[in-house]
């Protein structure tokens, strides 16, 4: 145990943003959003290599900022105290509630964005933070 008593079981970080990457290729899909995500957005289909490229660059950068997020969430998840399932996701809903949902909602405000784009995207990350919020509060 260090100085701070943290210790993280490293496949469960991993496993998290694995979670967090398939949830959100699948949530931006065809099986579920993706259609109505890129009109509210005004994205049309393009297969250009310049768009397959940012594609990938962009895959790349969320599961690698999704493991970062999995390490930050198992730092609450373990300052909390949380270690049941119903914990973890209660942990999982507070920090999407107050760090994603409450600055992002004004913002589309402010920016004219439709609520449905708001619902979309923060739909991903309510449902993405209560599961690997669940999954580090058990898997230590």
């Amino acid at each position: 145990m260090n100085h701070l008593g943290l210790h993280f079981n490293h496949l469960a970080l991993l496993v998290s943003a694995v979670i967090l990457w398939l949830l959100g290729a699948v949530w931006y899909s065809p099986v579920l959003f993706a259609k109505p995500w890129m009109a509210l957005l005004g994205i049309t289909p393009d297969k250009t290599k310049q768009k397959n490229a940012a594609m990938m660059a962009g895959m790349i950068s969320s599961f690698v900022l999704d493991l970062v997020l999995s390490l930050v969430l198992a730092h609450i998840v373990y300052w909390s105290g949380a270690a049941t399932y119903g914990w973890g996701v209660f942990i999982g809903f507070l920090i999407w509630l107050g760090f994603f949902a409450a600055p992002s909602l004004p913002q589309g405000i402010y920016e004219g964005r439709p609520f449905k784009l708001f619902a979309i995207n923060q739909g991903y990350w309510l449902v993405g933070l209560m599961i690997v919020g669940a999954l580090l509060a058990v898997w230590r």
